[in-house]
């Protein structure tokens, strides 16, 4: 029974729907039987897991991330692609089936014109801000080519990748990737990353150069990088990787573009798009250490007036760090923005974004620098997924009007309402999930 487990796990990472919704379909059969089983909820969620519709470190697929959620108790769980909404449906239907609180989102990189000359939370580059969209209730492949906004976003992308990988090419002149042979291939809907074309770039140094000793030359050259250090990185191939990215597709590298406003959307563009689409708008969080970062509540107060009605935090980027003094100031910003969200009623999500090795499937929520942010993490979990419940259940969202005619300027009591929302019981059955739904209509209802 494990092995048909095993393999019917593998499944999930098919870049075939149909064999995937097989394969969850099966294990959900399995679970309801006992044959499988999974652990209790608890009180964990991971609401920022890149899928491999942009980049997964484990390959999973919408449906895999939502089998392991639910195998492994977490209370709620998000995805959050780069530039696409292509694994949404997917995604949301696989927690409906397997009765788990999901949100799914979106996150690309946009331009602050009046912050150019400011780094926000994209290292290196001033003006340029990882920002998000999440609690969508519809998302496809067939969406984005038939959304403007969407394609235009994805187009955006994709031709900075293009432009770099061009320009990798000219650089490395030996090795060349083609990104219709090579790219587009280790994607289920074409929407490859920058992550895609570094393990393209990898590969095609294993195929041209067989020999570890001369690929070891060869990437010590292109790096300016002394052969032994590079020969004792390819023991560590992910790391190996990640100094190619670095050297060669980051700031001052062979294979950078300085950024302008007709390689990015702007902030504007890609809220009109969330807000089309029922989504909330999200602020992205780094560390608080960037110029654009170092005033809390000025940054919290810039972005909310331009839309965000939610904030993202990767948490264990700011306190699972060996350096003890940066640990200490990391961690005093992290309880400094949540106390500014909080004085805001600005309802945080988290999560461990899992699109590199080494990333944990879920944040530990009982590490010392976490307990005292905990509660507020696990609340804009309830808040979000809440969202999602009532935008599936009856197409009203946080952000609705229905919602602020009700609510008025109340974020607190609005913020209270998702959140009960977010505390009901999720079903595993279609049955089960009439029901659910029927829930939050007369929940709905009953605040009228």
């Amino acid at each position: 029974m494990y092995d048909e487990q095993l393999d019917l796990e593998h499944l999930l990472g098919s870049f075939d729907p149909a064999e995937r919704r097989k394969a969850l379909e099966t294990l959900h059969g399995m679970l309801n039987t006992a044959q499988v089983s999974a652990v209790p909820e608890l009180p964990a969620v991971n609401l920022h897991c890149h899928t491999f519709f942009s980049f997964n470190a484990y390959g999973y697929s919408p449906s895999a991330y939502a089998w392991e959620a639910k195998k492994r108790g977490l209370y709620a769980a998000g995805i959050v692609d780069f530039d696409v909404l292509d694994g949404v449906d997917e995604f949301l239907e696989a927690t409906e089936l397997l009765g788990v609180r999901s949100l799914a989102g979106m996150e690309s990189r946009v331009i602050i014109p009046e912050w150019r000359d400011r780094e926000i939370n994209s290292p290196g580059e001033p003006g340029v801000y990882y920002f998000m969209g999440t609690g969508f209730g519809r998302g496809s492949p067939e969406l984005r080519a038939s959304h403007e906004g969407l394609r235009n976003m994805h187009g955006l992308a994709q031709q900075r990748n293009r432009d770099m990988l061009d320009k990798l090419n000219t650089y490395l002149s030996e090795l060349t990737v083609d990104y219709e042979q090579d790219v587009l291939p280790l994607t289920p809907s074409g929407n490859p990353t920058e992550r895609h074309m570094l393990v393209a770039l990898y590969r095609k140094g294993e195929q041209m150069f067989p020999d570890v000793k001369r690929r070891a030359r060869f990437w010590a050259d292109a790096m300016e990088l002394k052969v032994d250090e590079v020969l004792e990185l390819s023991e560590r191939p992910v790391d190996l990787q990640m100094r190619i990215r670095s050297k060669l597709m980051k700031k001052g590298g062979p294979g950078y573009s300085p950024p302008d406003d007709r390689r990015f959307p702007s902030l504007e563009d890609m809220v009109k798009v969330v807000l089309d689409l029922h989504g909330v708008p999200t602020h992205t969080w780094l560390d608080g250490t960037s110029d654009g970062e170092k005033d809390t509540g000025g940054m919290l107060d810039f972005i909310m007036d331009r839309g965000a009605a939610c904030m993202n935090i990767v948490p264990d980027r700011n306190w699972n760090i060996a350096d003890p003094e940066e640990r200490d100031r990391k961690v005093s910003r992290l309880h400094e923005v949540v106390g500014e969200a909080e004085k805001r009623d600005l309802p945080i999500i988290v999560g461990t974004e899992m699109n590199k090795h080494g990333q944990g499937f879920v944040d530990n929520f009982f590490a010392g620098p976490m307990r005292p942010v905990r509660d507020v993490f696990l609340r804009g979990a309830r808040i979000m997924t809440g969202h999602t419940l009532l935008l599936r259940s009856l197409g009203i969202g946080l952000l609705s009007d229905t919602v602020r005619e009700r609510f008025g300027s109340d974020l607190r009591k609005r913020n209270n309402f998702f959140e009960e929302i977010g505390k009901l019981q999720p079903g595993g059955s279609s049955g089960e999930l009439q029901e659910l739904r029927q829930a939050v209509k007369d929940r709905w209802e009953k605040e009228d």
